[in-house]
């Protein structure tokens, strides 16, 4: 077989030889659309240079650096979401982006206001998972001021949508979770809620939706006050061992936030598992095992693959536009699993 030279490449692409050559030297100025025509061309035809070519193509792709401020790295779901962005920015074809990803290493206001801070210097777009806090929220406005574009993940930043967010209806996943148990329940009974931190917004909203089904459709149920995990599986451990010895007779339980592998090992221990129904959150390794074991009767989940490219893509559009950028919310729809669709 010849041996495919730049005039062939030329040819199959439409373009002329000095073309090509400007690409193959790195010399810049073409057009995205042509620079790709070269790069189909020489695969088509099976150019040996074509590492060459994808590597002058990846040169000349505009760069940028999203960072991102995730919960405590010990979590599971925050390890899987972290994953799942820095995929989602891996198959952006253009522009080329580099991930900073920090997770928080305690949920004091400090921390992520000077982690905040720190992203804001270097990154041109940032997503955070943040508890609503006046010291946060100030770091916030003067960021987003200095035009770098926020999102906030998984809880929502604002009440207002003065901030992009990217995540689930938290009103209808609470009111889900409630409609799980008035169906899966025998009779009515007590009902105990787990939530991480109340100031994380997204929290705050699942609890409400769970409180107005029950008092719209099954008043005849208990609801016990809600307890704060603090989103550590230990104290989620504790308090459900101390729930569960204060109320005996507790029929059902919703676990809203963090630590809900130290909920189900309160529960399997107690022997109350499979007994007493219970909700989670996020389809992960303990949670799908908790199903398949009967400890968890139902698990409400972010789609992650879903999430992180609208937010890859939103963050790309907000550095396009730049200040003409307006504030987006995208509500993504929720998965719900049981034992039997796992």
């Amino acid at each position: 077989m010849a041996r495919i030279t730049i005039k062939d490449i030329a040819k199959e692409a439409g373009v002329s030889v000095s073309t090509v050559n400007r690409l193959l030297k790195g010399e810049g100025g073409l057009k995205g659309a042509t620079a790709q025509a070269i790069k189909d061309a020489a695969n088509k035809l099976g150019y040996h240079g074509l590492r060459t070519i994808d590597y002058r193509l990846s040169a000349q792709r505009p760069k940028v650096k999203f960072g991102f401020l995730l919960l405590q790295p010990t979590r599971t779901f925050y390890k899987m979401l972290g994953a799942a962005l820095e995929a989602a920015a891996a198959r952006s074809e253009t522009p080329a982006i580099e991930t900073h990803i920090v997770f928080a290493e305690d949920l004091s206001p400090d921390f992520f206001a000077s982690k905040l801070l720190e992203l804001g210097e270097t990154c041109n777009a940032i997503g955070i998972v943040a508890p609503v806090h006046p010291q946060i929220t100030r770091v916030i406005d003067e960021v987003s001021g200095a035009g770098i574009p926020i999102f906030g993940l998984i809880s929502e930043l604002s009440a207002t949508g003065s901030f992009n967010y990217v995540g689930l209806d938290n009103w209808k996943v609470g009111r889900m979770s409630a409609w799980a148990f008035h169906k899966f329940s025998q009779k009515p009974g007590k009902i105990g809620v787990l939530v991480g931190n109340h100031r994380f917004r997204c929290q705050e909203m699942n609890e409400a939706g769970f409180r107005s089904y029950f008092r719209e459709y099954a008043p005849e149920f208990q609801l016990i006050e809600s307890i704060p995990t603090f989103e550590t599986r230990s104290i989620a451990q504790e308090v459900t061992e101390q729930l569960l010895a204060e109320h005996p007779d507790l029929s059902g339980l919703f676990i809203s936030g963090g630590g809900i592998s130290g909920a189900l090992s309160a529960l399997r221990s107690s022997g109350k598992a499979g007994i007493i129904d219970c909700v989670g959150y996020e389809l992960m390794e303990p949670t799908r095992e908790a199903l398949l074991d009967g400890t968890l009767s139902m698990v409400i989940s972010h789609p992650l693959q879903r999430l992180a490219e609208t937010t890859i893509a939103g963050m790309i559009k907000s550095k396009l536009e730049g200040a003409t950028h307006s504030t987006q919310t995208t509500i993504l729809p929720f998965d719900i699993f049981t034992r039997e669709n796992i």
